[in-house]
């Protein structure tokens, strides 16, 4: 008994990589969506940072995924936060960060 059951476990071991294998692939090609999230990122938001603080700023505008443009800048320690986009200082950030990537 104990042999049929060793010789059991590689097949079904092919088995179970098989259909996971067939799984992986029709999830890919039903058009799994690329995003990595499929809701809005930002639940708070602040009204501004001081810009010496932020290493870089990513923003994301409205989709199936969110229906509202998000700001999200990186600090410098690392950290993520979420930028009122229609806050002045906000504005002002992102027409800097715009302005010193056209002038490279």
């Amino acid at each position: 008994m104990a042999r049929a059951a060793t010789a059991a476990a590689p097949r079904l071991l092919r088995a179970a990589m098989l259909l996971l294998l067939l799984v992986a692939a029709g999830r890919r090609a039903a058009g799994a969506p690329v995003v990595n999230e499929l809701r809005c990122q930002c639940l708070q938001t602040l009204q501004g940072i001081h810009p010496k603080n932020i290493q870089s700023v990513k923003v994301t505008t409205p989709g199936p995924h969110c229906d509202q443009t998000e700001v999200i800048a990186t600090l410098k320690t690392g950290q993520e936060v979420c930028l009122n986009p229609t806050a002045p200082m906000v504005k002002k950030i992102i027409d800097n960060m715009l302005n010193k990537a056209s002038a490279n």
